[in-house]
């Protein structure tokens, strides 16, 4: 629930000097650093994740906590601009344009990154970044863990900062709570898509940041199949498989030509063949990934055991860019966990068409050379319906830094102008305001991280 002191929180960190607000989320990232011998096996207890994953994706949540803690410092993302009054051409008032904080923020944790997207995750380090204080939803694949997060943060951070509840019905709550002025989410089509017709149906809507799913289709073109194919199937079977394709950047489809098929299934399947396959997050995805499947068109290539509670293993499909044509929909569900499709087409140049089936995406790749007629059209296709767009590389592996875009056009996520990862991630808890002919001795006092230009 919402209580007094989240809102108390929200008139001490809207104070507070940016600079202050920084060395609070550095306190922070150093005490989880310093608990990282307790955390970690708490995190692999309740997640079955191995323990060197864990301890990597701790140290990124505490980078990125002092990386945002830096940039809110620097005043970068206030966005200032000035205007001074003129009196011609068009005669205008002096004009200052800022930001401040949204409000009282809820976050919704996701499952598939107990520490990087959960607690004190990307969404939660942004908001206290830009003075929200954050109420978190657990995830219930990890709420041990949740809850000994926050007892080691809670204390360093001003009383009503970082709240957590747990439970589907208490998330529902706080989101509809009149004090709480946007909302993030990490999750599934359907649960994020619910959550924010919630908050769209308010008496007073509010952003709803939510990142829902995609399957980040791979394009390789004739000639890079024929000059690197080896190894290319060799990277797409490593990327869908890594994390048991628990991963929201997980390449789900690779869209060839029909000529290296053969060749590229052999391989992959080759490289699934010894795969011991593992525990999903928890037993509803692992439910969900042994229910779903490709559409019909589809043949198998290959199945590793079904298993029993949370245990997946890879499996691999193939079809055509006929049967993609004919059901996008089916054939383009994202599947949770380690699944892929081969799509085989047969003209090159049907792939900017292609592309335009694919709904919005986290991502999209390219395998191509510089020479490729298509290769132009096609790159183009692709930031039209992806928030990122990768040259010969995969998907899988998210740099947290300033030029990081994490997001995408819908269903992707529900807001396709902001990103969750990367410094830009602050801006969606802040709230643009002009200033006009305010006083300099008056704007001076804003909890501001630079001095004001007049």
């Amino acid at each position: 629930m919402v209580t007094p002191d989240v809102e108390a929180a929200a008139h001490t960190l809207a104070g507070m000097p940016a600079a202050d607000r920084a060395a609070v989320m550095h306190r922070v990232a150093d005490a989880l650093d310093s608990a990282a011998g307790e955390l970690v096996p708490l995190a692999a207890g309740e997640t079955r994740l191995p323990a060197e994953r864990l301890t990597g994706e701790l140290a990124r949540t505490t980078f990125q906590l002092r990386l945002y803690a830096d940039e809110i410092a620097s005043g970068r993302p206030l966005r200032q601009r000035h205007d001074a009054a003129a009196p011609a051409p068009l005669p205008r008032p002096d004009l200052f344009r800022t930001a401040v904080p949204i409000g009282p923020v809820v976050v919704f944790a996701a499952s598939n990154f107990p520490f990087a997207f959960s607690v004190l995750g990307t969404d939660t380090a942004a908001a206290l970044a830009a003075g929200c204080p954050v109420v978190v939803k657990a995830h219930p694949g990890h709420p041990r863990l949740s809850d000994r997060v926050r007892e080691i943060a809670a204390p360093l951070l001003p009383p009503g900062a970082l709240t957590l509840v747990h439970g589907e019905e208490e998330g529902r709550e706080v989101l509809l709570d009149p004090r709480i002025k946007a909302a993030a989410f990490t999750g599934s089509l359907a649960g994020g898509r619910a959550l924010f017709d919630l908050a769209a149906s308010r008496p007073e809507p509010i952003p709803f940041y939510g990142e829902l799913g995609s399957v980040n289709p791979v394009f390789v073109t004739r000639s890079a199949a024929e000059r690197r194919g080896p190894e290319i199937w060799a990277g797409f079977a490593e990327s869908y498989t890594l994390g048991l394709g628990q991963f929201c950047t997980k390449p789900g489809v690779l869209i060839l030509p029909g000529s290296a098929l053969d060749a590229a299934a052999t391989a992959v399947a080759g490289a699934l063949s010894g795969h011991p396959g593992g525990d999903l997050l928890t037993s509803k995805i692992a439910d969900g990934f042994r229910a779903g499947r490709p559409g019909p068109s589809a043949r198998v290539v290959f199945e590793g055991p079904p298993g029993e509670g949370r245990f997946a293993a890879p499996a691999l499909y193939a079809t055509t860019a006929g049967a993609l044509r004919d059901d996008p929909e089916g054939l383009l569900e994202e599947r949770f966990g380690p699944s892929a499709l081969l799509v085989a087409y047969d003209d090159e140049g049907e792939l900017p068409a292609l592309a335009r089936l694919i709904p919005g995406q986290l991502t999209a790749t390219v395998h191509g050379e510089e020479d490729d007629e298509v290769a132009p059209a096609l790159v183009r296709g692709l930031a039209g319906l992806a928030g990122r767009v990768i040259w010969n590389g995969w998907p899988t592996g998210v740099a947290v830094t300033g030029a990081m875009h994490h997001g995408g056009p819908y269903p992707a996520t529900t807001a396709p102008l902001h990103t969750s990862v990367g410094t830009a991630a602050i801006e969606r808890f802040l709230r643009p305001v002009t200033f006009q002919n305010m006083p300099a001795a008056i704007l001076t006092t804003l909890p501001s991280s630079k001095e004001v230009d007049r």
